[in-house]
Protein backbone atom coordinates (compact mmCIF):
# COMPACT_ATOMS: atom_id res chain seq x y z
CA UNK A 1 0.00 0.00 0.00
CA UNK A 2 2.71 2.68 1.15
CA UNK A 3 4.74 1.76 -2.21
CA UNK A 4 1.71 2.35 -4.07
CA UNK A 5 1.15 5.67 -2.80
CA UNK A 6 4.60 6.84 -2.85
CA UNK A 7 5.39 4.74 -5.92
CA UNK A 8 9.53 4.82 -6.53
CA UNK A 9 10.39 6.49 -3.57
CA UNK A 10 8.32 4.33 -1.43
CA UNK A 11 10.26 0.78 -2.78
CA UNK A 12 13.34 2.43 -1.67
CA UNK A 13 11.90 3.05 1.74
CA UNK A 14 10.71 -0.16 1.93
CA UNK A 15 13.84 -1.69 0.40
CA UNK A 16 15.86 0.39 3.28
CA UNK A 17 13.80 -0.85 5.52
CA UNK A 18 13.97 -4.46 4.99
CA UNK A 19 17.48 -4.11 4.87
CA UNK A 20 17.99 -2.09 7.81
CA UNK A 21 15.78 -4.90 10.00
CA UNK A 22 18.52 -7.37 8.45
CA UNK A 23 21.29 -5.56 9.44
CA UNK A 24 19.99 -5.11 13.45
CA UNK A 25 18.76 -9.21 13.42
CA UNK A 26 21.85 -10.59 11.85
CA UNK A 27 24.21 -8.11 14.12
CA UNK A 28 22.24 -9.46 17.22
CA UNK A 29 22.63 -12.95 15.99
CA UNK A 30 26.75 -13.24 14.68
CA UNK A 31 27.29 -11.16 17.58
CA UNK A 32 25.85 -13.29 20.46
CA UNK A 33 27.75 -16.43 18.27
CA UNK A 34 30.98 -14.19 18.36
CA UNK A 35 30.52 -13.28 21.56
CA UNK A 36 30.10 -17.33 22.66
CA UNK A 37 33.06 -18.36 20.68
CA UNK A 38 35.15 -15.66 21.83
CA UNK A 39 34.71 -17.21 25.69
CA UNK A 40 36.94 -20.43 24.83
CA UNK A 41 39.43 -17.95 22.39
CA UNK A 42 40.39 -14.87 23.16
CA UNK A 43 42.63 -13.92 20.81
CA UNK A 44 39.79 -12.32 18.68
CA UNK A 45 40.24 -14.80 15.51
CA UNK A 46 36.23 -16.32 16.19
CA UNK A 47 34.68 -12.02 16.22
CA UNK A 48 36.86 -11.95 12.59
CA UNK A 49 35.36 -15.43 11.64
CA UNK A 50 31.59 -14.06 12.27
CA UNK A 51 32.43 -10.64 10.91
CA UNK A 52 33.29 -12.60 7.29
CA UNK A 53 29.83 -14.26 7.03
CA UNK A 54 28.10 -11.81 8.72
CA UNK A 55 29.21 -9.13 6.04
CA UNK A 56 28.45 -11.65 2.86
CA UNK A 57 25.12 -12.58 4.60
CA UNK A 58 24.08 -9.09 4.98
CA UNK A 59 25.70 -8.31 1.31
CA UNK A 60 23.27 -10.87 -0.40
CA UNK A 61 19.82 -9.30 1.32
CA UNK A 62 21.31 -5.76 0.41
CA UNK A 63 20.90 -7.29 -3.29
CA UNK A 64 24.60 -6.17 -3.67
CA UNK A 65 27.00 -8.58 -5.20
CA UNK A 66 30.78 -7.65 -5.14
CA UNK A 67 34.75 -8.36 -6.48
CA UNK A 68 38.02 -8.19 -5.87
CA UNK A 69 40.86 -7.39 -8.27
CA UNK A 70 44.81 -7.78 -6.67
CA UNK A 71 44.76 -10.68 -4.08
CA UNK A 72 47.66 -12.05 -5.80
CA UNK A 73 49.36 -9.04 -4.50
CA UNK A 74 49.32 -10.24 -1.37
CA UNK A 75 50.86 -12.98 0.95
CA UNK A 76 48.17 -15.05 2.65
CA UNK A 77 50.18 -15.71 5.68
CA UNK A 78 51.61 -11.90 6.22
CA UNK A 79 49.86 -9.38 8.22
CA UNK A 80 48.92 -6.28 6.55
CA UNK A 81 47.85 -2.63 7.68
CA UNK A 82 44.76 -2.27 5.11
CA UNK A 83 44.64 1.19 4.17
CA UNK A 84 41.09 2.69 1.53
CA UNK A 85 38.69 5.19 0.77
CA UNK A 86 35.53 5.17 2.62
CA UNK A 87 32.51 5.63 0.73
CA UNK A 88 29.57 3.99 2.03
CA UNK A 89 28.89 2.37 5.33
CA UNK A 90 28.81 -0.87 2.96
CA UNK A 91 32.33 -0.01 2.68
CA UNK A 92 33.07 -2.06 6.30
CA UNK A 93 30.59 -5.46 4.42
CA UNK A 94 32.94 -5.44 1.28
CA UNK A 95 36.22 -5.57 2.95
CA UNK A 96 35.37 -8.19 5.72
CA UNK A 97 33.51 -9.92 2.82
CA UNK A 98 36.35 -9.64 -0.11
CA UNK A 99 40.21 -10.15 2.13
CA UNK A 100 40.94 -13.71 3.46
CA UNK A 101 42.39 -12.19 6.69
CA UNK A 102 42.15 -12.40 10.23
CA UNK A 103 40.81 -8.32 10.48
CA UNK A 104 40.39 -5.74 12.75
CA UNK A 105 39.14 -2.17 12.34
CA UNK A 106 41.02 0.72 13.54
CA UNK A 107 37.44 2.28 15.00
CA UNK A 108 35.74 5.28 16.10
CA UNK A 109 35.28 5.17 20.28
CA UNK A 110 31.27 5.45 19.88
CA UNK A 111 30.52 2.21 18.07
CA UNK A 112 31.91 0.79 21.35
CA UNK A 113 29.04 1.70 23.33
CA UNK A 114 26.43 -0.10 20.96
CA UNK A 115 24.89 -3.07 22.64
CA UNK A 116 26.07 -6.50 21.14
CA UNK A 117 28.09 -4.89 18.34
CA UNK A 118 30.74 -3.02 20.27
CA UNK A 119 30.41 -5.95 22.89
CA UNK A 120 31.70 -8.14 19.98
CA UNK A 121 34.04 -5.54 18.39
CA UNK A 122 36.01 -5.58 21.80
CA UNK A 123 35.95 -9.43 21.70
CA UNK A 124 37.65 -9.17 18.85
CA UNK A 125 40.46 -6.48 19.58
CA UNK A 126 39.20 -4.12 18.02
CA UNK A 127 41.40 -0.76 17.91
CA UNK A 128 39.13 1.83 19.29
CA UNK A 129 40.35 5.90 18.55
CA UNK A 130 39.25 9.23 19.80
CA UNK A 131 39.50 11.37 16.90
CA UNK A 132 39.17 14.47 17.97
CA UNK A 133 41.70 14.42 20.84
CA UNK A 134 45.30 13.79 19.40
CA UNK A 135 46.96 12.57 22.01
CA UNK A 136 44.63 9.74 22.62
CA UNK A 137 44.80 9.50 18.53
CA UNK A 138 48.66 8.63 19.17
CA UNK A 139 47.94 6.80 22.24
CA UNK A 140 45.41 4.25 20.56
CA UNK A 141 48.16 3.61 17.16
CA UNK A 142 50.50 2.53 20.23
CA UNK A 143 48.00 0.50 21.41
CA UNK A 144 47.09 -0.74 18.04
CA UNK A 145 50.75 -1.79 17.71
CA UNK A 146 51.23 -3.91 21.19
CA UNK A 147 47.67 -5.75 20.12
CA UNK A 148 48.63 -6.66 16.81
CA UNK A 149 52.04 -8.01 18.34
CA UNK A 150 50.50 -9.84 20.72
CA UNK A 151 47.47 -11.38 18.76
CA UNK A 152 49.24 -11.43 15.03
CA UNK A 153 46.07 -10.40 12.69
CA UNK A 154 45.99 -7.73 9.93
CA UNK A 155 44.27 -4.30 10.38
CA UNK A 156 42.04 -2.03 8.31
CA UNK A 157 42.09 1.97 8.58
CA UNK A 158 39.83 4.19 6.60
CA UNK A 159 42.23 6.94 6.83
CA UNK A 160 39.86 9.71 5.60
CA UNK A 161 38.53 9.54 9.37
CA UNK A 162 35.14 9.34 7.80
CA UNK A 163 32.79 8.42 4.90
CA UNK A 164 32.46 10.94 1.95
CA UNK A 165 29.88 13.33 1.61
CA UNK A 166 30.11 13.68 -2.02
CA UNK A 167 32.16 10.66 -3.15
CA UNK A 168 35.07 12.78 -3.78
CA UNK A 169 38.18 11.19 -1.30
CA UNK A 170 39.39 13.55 1.65
CA UNK A 171 43.21 14.17 2.51
CA UNK A 172 44.48 10.78 4.57
CA UNK A 173 45.44 11.08 8.21
CA UNK A 174 48.79 9.96 9.11
CA UNK A 175 47.80 6.79 11.43
CA UNK A 176 48.34 4.08 9.09
CA UNK A 177 51.37 5.64 7.69
CA UNK A 178 52.70 5.61 11.56
CA UNK A 179 51.23 2.08 12.65
CA UNK A 180 53.06 0.14 9.19
CA UNK A 181 56.20 2.44 9.93
CA UNK A 182 56.18 1.48 14.04
CA UNK A 183 54.89 -2.34 13.40
CA UNK A 184 57.21 -3.14 9.90
CA UNK A 185 53.74 -4.42 8.58
CA UNK A 186 53.25 -3.51 4.69
CA UNK A 187 51.20 -0.95 4.01
CA UNK A 188 48.56 -2.26 1.14
CA UNK A 189 46.82 0.68 -0.61
CA UNK A 190 43.09 -0.33 -1.86
CA UNK A 191 40.50 1.23 -3.33
CA UNK A 192 36.77 0.65 -2.99
CA UNK A 193 34.80 1.49 -6.05
CA UNK A 194 30.95 2.16 -6.57
CA UNK A 195 30.05 1.91 -2.97
CA UNK A 196 29.03 5.55 -2.49
CA UNK A 197 25.39 5.34 -4.62
CA UNK A 198 24.78 2.46 -2.68
CA UNK A 199 23.68 4.43 0.24
CA UNK A 200 24.53 7.80 0.75
CA UNK A 201 25.52 9.24 4.19
CA UNK A 202 22.40 10.50 5.69
CA UNK A 203 20.02 8.82 3.08
CA UNK A 204 17.30 6.43 3.92
CA UNK A 205 17.60 4.76 0.46
CA UNK A 206 20.02 1.69 -0.53
CA UNK A 207 20.54 0.97 -4.31
CA UNK A 208 21.39 -2.84 -4.65
CA UNK A 209 24.44 -2.91 -7.62
CA UNK A 210 27.80 -4.36 -7.92
CA UNK A 211 30.73 -3.28 -5.87
CA UNK A 212 34.07 -3.59 -6.24
CA UNK A 213 37.26 -3.88 -4.13
CA UNK A 214 41.01 -2.95 -6.31
CA UNK A 215 43.88 -4.09 -4.23
CA UNK A 216 47.32 -2.73 -4.85
CA UNK A 217 51.00 -3.81 -4.39
CA UNK A 218 51.75 -3.52 -0.61
CA UNK A 219 54.22 -1.12 0.20
CA UNK A 220 57.60 -1.66 2.50
CA UNK A 221 57.63 1.05 5.07
CA UNK A 222 60.83 -0.40 6.19
CA UNK A 223 63.05 2.19 4.41
CA UNK A 224 61.14 5.25 6.00
CA UNK A 225 61.34 7.34 9.13
CA UNK A 226 58.72 8.14 11.42
CA UNK A 227 59.42 11.97 10.34
CA UNK A 228 58.75 10.66 6.83
CA UNK A 229 54.84 9.81 7.59
CA UNK A 230 53.67 12.50 5.70
CA UNK A 231 55.64 11.69 2.74
CA UNK A 232 54.35 7.85 3.02
CA UNK A 233 50.35 8.92 3.53
CA UNK A 234 50.42 11.48 0.50
CA UNK A 235 52.24 8.41 -1.58
CA UNK A 236 49.71 5.92 -0.08
CA UNK A 237 46.66 8.63 -1.04
CA UNK A 238 48.09 8.98 -4.70
CA UNK A 239 48.10 4.96 -4.92
CA UNK A 240 44.66 4.87 -3.66
CA UNK A 241 43.34 7.79 -6.30
CA UNK A 242 45.23 5.70 -9.19
CA UNK A 243 43.62 2.09 -8.06
CA UNK A 244 40.18 3.81 -8.57
CA UNK A 245 41.04 5.36 -11.59
CA UNK A 246 42.62 2.49 -12.99
CA UNK A 247 39.04 0.89 -11.93
CA UNK A 248 37.08 3.32 -13.58
CA UNK A 249 39.07 3.23 -16.72
CA UNK A 250 38.30 -0.72 -16.65
CA UNK A 251 34.50 -0.86 -15.57
CA UNK A 252 32.39 1.24 -18.18
CA UNK A 253 29.53 0.79 -16.00
CA UNK A 254 31.35 2.48 -12.87
CA UNK A 255 29.84 5.59 -11.59
CA UNK A 256 32.44 7.41 -9.70
CA UNK A 257 36.11 8.17 -9.36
Amino acid sequence: MFATVYGHRGHRLIRFIWVLFNIIIWTLIWASIGIVLSLFDWSGRPIAWVAKRWSRILLYISGITYSINGLEHLNPDQQYVFIANHESAFDIFLVFAALPYSLVFLAKKELKKIPFLGWAMILGRHIFVERKNHNAALASMELAKKSLQKYPRSIMIFPEGTRSLDGNMKPFKKGGAILSIQTGLPLVPMAICDTFDVVKKGSFSITPKPIHLEIGHPIDTSKYSLEERNRVTELLRNKVVNLKSTWAARDPNSTNI
